[in-house]
This record gives structure tokens, C-alpha cells and sequence, in this order.
């Protein structure tokens, strides 16, 4: 089998994201995806389709890319690769619900490659429930993990991990949600090996849909008030201090001058900031926070 090139790679991608907004779509059972084509100065372009008129999606975005051109200095210097050209692509995804008691989802799947050689893989997928819930956290990291056993039994741990490690808000001491997968700079050794990671990462894309339809049409019937609402405001607010202060992928944009409205599509529609809240004690929200923790087994959490 032949390995496939970086515009086919594109190509597929392209695909995913046809097939996610589809099934996003058919799950709200009301909004539409309105699609925004740009082009970037230095080289390439994409597709930023962002979702209007939402019965539960409030705001929600599905971003794919294709950029080239002169790998920056900044990155050189951050990744340690010799100059080259560069050429990346990629799916990324963020849904942030009306309800708080349906979770905000995040999933993005990439392809990078230098012209002298170099290339990797990264993605992952992540769930941040508002509200931690015990049936639906063993729900989504079983379906993960599912997908993960189709290609590599370790796939699941080892990036379960990772997730843990990079979902982490440092200054709060608190993870961004109950976790997922996350892996990055996965190298192939083989055209074989390509393959399996390319399907990986396309098998991740199909899952999406699914696994967030489940949530939005389980979660989106419990009923809620002011203080969940409030509640939930205050957790989006954790979720814009990880995307602005450490992640990789909103830093990447940004360094290869990539489109700043798409980049920061992930941000919330609105979000709060209390000085010194603390839940009640006994309290879901209480219960919440002290399970924001790294090592946590989902698959069997009670």
C-alpha cells in the first residue's frame, strides 16, 4: 500500500468534516452550519464552518485547514526541526451547549509534514461536562476506548495519559473536564504504519458524531435553573483560561499566523469570572471540582 500524499490527506479530511457537520446537524435537529472560506497570506487556506440557530448547540465550530509555506522561526526553535517548508491540515472541532447539564466537546485531528522528511500526526478528543456525571463519563471513555482498540490495544492508556497531563489547568490545579485522549508527533515507520494512524485518526472523526448525539439528545431533556446557568458560566470561564494560556494548538495557530477568528473559535459565547467562589458543601458542583483530577479510571468510576 502506498502511503498517501499531503493533498489526498487534505482531501480526506475535507470529508470529515463534511461527515461530522452532518451528523451535528441531525442530532440538534435544528441549526445549520453556515460555512466561512478563507485564505492565508503566507499560504493556503480553509473552511470554518461555525453553527447557527441551534436548538441545543449554542455555539459550535468545525474548522478544517490546509496551510504551507516557510516553517517560522518560532516554531523551529520550539519543536527543535531544521528550516524547511512546512505544510499542515487538519479537523478541529468545539461545541459549547445551551444547557449545562450537556457537556462542551472538543476534538481536532492533524497531519504535519516538513520538505525535508518530517511529518507526524496529532488529535484527540476530550469531553468537559459542566456537571460531572458517573454514567456518562464511563460512556464517553468506553466508546474512546473502543475506537482506540480497533488499531492498538496500548492506544488507549498511554494517550488517556497524555490527556490527562495536557487538559490541565496548572494554575488551578484542575483538569479541564473528565479527560479523553490526546496524542501528538506520532511518526510513521512504515507505509503500513501511515495507514494505521490516518485511519486512527478518521475513526476519532466518525466517532465524534455519535457520541455527542447521544449527549445532546440524553442531556439536553434535564431540566435546570439560574444556578446551574451560573454554574456553568463560571466552568466556561476555565475552559477560555486553558485555550488562551496553554494550548498547544491555539498557540501553533497563532505563531503561523494563522486566521485568528477561526483560531479562536473555541471560545464560549459568554463566560464569568467570581472572585473566590466556592460551591456548598455536598453540593453537584462540589462534587464536580473534586473530580477535576488526573489518574481517574472512568471506565469503571461509580
Amino acid at each position: 500500500m502506498s502511503r498517501k500524499t499531503k493533498t489526498e490527506i487534505a482531501e480526506i479530511y475535507r470529508q470529515i468534516q463534511d461527515h461530522i457537520c452532518a451528523g451535528l446537524e441531525q442530532g440538534d435537529g435544528q441549526g445549520k452550519f453556515v460555512e466561512d472560506r478563507w485564505t492565508r497570506e503566507d499560504g493556503g487556506g480553509g473552511r470554518t464552518r461555525t453553527f447557527q440557530g441551534g436548538a441545543i448547540i449554542e455555539k459550535g465550530g468545525v474548522a478544517f485547514s490546509e496551510v504551507h509555506g516557510p516553517t517560522p522561526e518560532k516554531i523551529l526553535r520550539k519543536l527543535g526541526l531544521k528550516e524547511a517548508e512546512f505544510f499542515a491540515t487538519g479537523v478541529s472541532i468545539v461545541l459549547h451547549p445551551y444547557s449545562p447539564m450537556v457537556p462542551i466537546i472538543h476534538m481536532n485531528i492533524r497531519y504535519f509534514e516538513m520538505d525535508n522528511g518530517v511529518h507526524w500526526f496529532g488529535g484527540g478528543i476530550d469531553l468537559t461536562p459542566h456537571y460531572v456525571d458517573a454514567a456518562d463519563a464511563r460512556y464517553f471513555h468506553q466508546e474512546v476506548k473502543a475506537a482506540c482498540d480497533q488499531f492498538d490495544a496500548e492506544y488507549y492508556p498511554k494517550f488517556k495519559a497524555w490527556a490527562d497531563d495536557y487538559f490541565f489547568v496548572k494554575h488551578r490545579n484542575e483538569t479541564r473536564g473528565i479527560g479523553g485522549i490526546f496524542y501528538d508527533r506520532l511518526s510513521a515507520t512504515s507505509d503500513d504504519h501511515f495507514q494505521q494512524i490516518l485511519d486512527f485518526s478518521l475513526e476519532l472523526g466518525r466517532l465524534f458524531p455519535r457520541v455527542y448525539s447521544h449527549f445532546m439528545q440524553k442531556n439536553s431533556k434535564i431540566p435546570y435553573g439560574q444556578e446551574e446557568k451560573a454554574w456553568q458560566n463560571l466552568r466556561r470561564g476555565r475552559y477560555v483560561e486553558f485555550n488562551l494560556v496553554w494550548d498547544a494548538g491555539t498557540k501553533f495557530g497563532l505563531d503561523t499566523n494563522g486566521r485568528t477568528e477561526s483560531i479562536l473559535m473555541s471560545m464560549p459565547p459568554q463566560a464569568e469570572w467570581t472572585y473566590m467562589h466556592q460551591p456548598k458543601p455536598g453540593s453537584p458542583e462540589e462534587f464536580t471540582l473534586n473530580h477535576l483530577k488526573k489518574g481517574i479510571d472512568w471506565l469503571s468510576f461509580e
